[in-house]
């Protein structure tokens, strides 16, 4: 449907002073924060996950060497999805307007949709893959927070056994238990907490934890182990498109985890229509989030009350 002189009466009147509600400011390039971001020229990106070699064995003399197999143990896959909006102007519109051009007006809140809209898809991941939703998995099959990611030699957990609102105790749980993370044939990896990421509800429980040089709501003059230890090195980032607010998340220094594939970056066409004399402007580009090693992120989200 075209954006006609109907639509625009205010705008065709002489004497107005402004037009007003395109202007606010966006919360932008929040994705990368958590996402590394690489390139594609397929229609969509696959990683394999590779096992190693179990634990070594102690040979008795004169006797044989044992022997493992290495092998491919799951696939994670990136689909690209076209993320596409358009608008149409009447001629008549176009030809009526007193002021600055519509399209170029239009056409900036357009690129604003497009932002918005990669911001929202960007945390879906982590929002569909917590215990509550269990609604976005894993290569591995199961889902992204999982007690029971499986692996050749028994299963990595990389969320809380008991789902839990962010404290210090949930915090230090959370960082002993990637620090216990082992790899697909159960020998222990070295892996670390580096930034948490939470909803705007939780920023100043997070501020109140994190920075504090005691103690957070005791009396006892214990000081704050978590800042004390830099057990958190990058600190804490709000995303304002997180939806549960009980939720936080813990990147890790696993490498090969968050991905964005941009397959397509953002492009603008404008044409004008020969029967109508319309003009129709679009955006449009390609890209795709997802993971592909599951102990690149510890998550949490405390369950909702039934």
């Amino acid at each position: 449907m075209a954006i006609s002189r109907g639509q625009l009466v205010k705008e065709l009147e002489p004497g107005l002073n402004a037009l007003f509600g395109l202007e606010y400011k966006q919360y932008e390039g929040q994705h990368a924060e958590i996402y590394t971001t690489e390139t594609s020229d397929r229609a969509f990106e696959e990683e394999v996950m590779l096992s190693g070699f179990a634990q070594a064995q102690v040979k008795a003399e004169g006797s044989g060497v044992s022997f493992d197999n290495a092998q491919e143990t799951y696939t994670a896959r990136y689909s690209h999805e076209t993320v596409a909006l358009g608008f149409t102007i009447t001629e008549e519109a176009i030809e009526d307007n007193l002021y600055d051009r519509l399209g170029s007006r239009y056409t900036k809140a357009l690129a604003r949709s497009m932002a918005n809209t990669k911001q929202v898809k960007a945390v879906n991941p982590l929002i569909q893959g917590l215990p509550s939703t269990d609604n976005f998995d894993s290569g591995d099959g199961v889902s992204l927070f999982n007690t029971a990611h499986p692996t050749i030699a028994g299963t990595v957990a990389n969320t809380l056994a008991t789902q839990a609102d962010l404290n210090e105790t949930s915090l230090e749980q959370s960082l002993i238990d990637i620090a216990g993370f082992v790899d697909e044939r159960g020998l222990k990896i070295a892996a670390s907490g580096r930034k948490m990421i939470i909803p705007k509800e939780l920023q100043f429980t997070a501020e109140r934890i994190m920075k504090s040089p005691m103690r957070v709501g005791t009396a006892d003059n214990d000081i704050n182990a978590i800042n004390n230890m830099g057990m958190v090195p990058e600190g804490y980032r709000v995303n304002n498109f997180l939806t549960d607010t009980d939720s936080f998340f813990l990147l890790t220094d696993v490498p090969n985890g968050l991905k964005m594939f941009v397959r397509s970056p953002i492009k603008t066409a404008m044409e004008g229509d020969f029967d109508t004399g319309n003009m129709r402007f679009k955006a449009r580009e390609r890209y795709s989030f997802g993971f592909s090693d599951p102990r690149c992120i510890f998550g949490n989200g405390n369950l909702p009350t039934s």
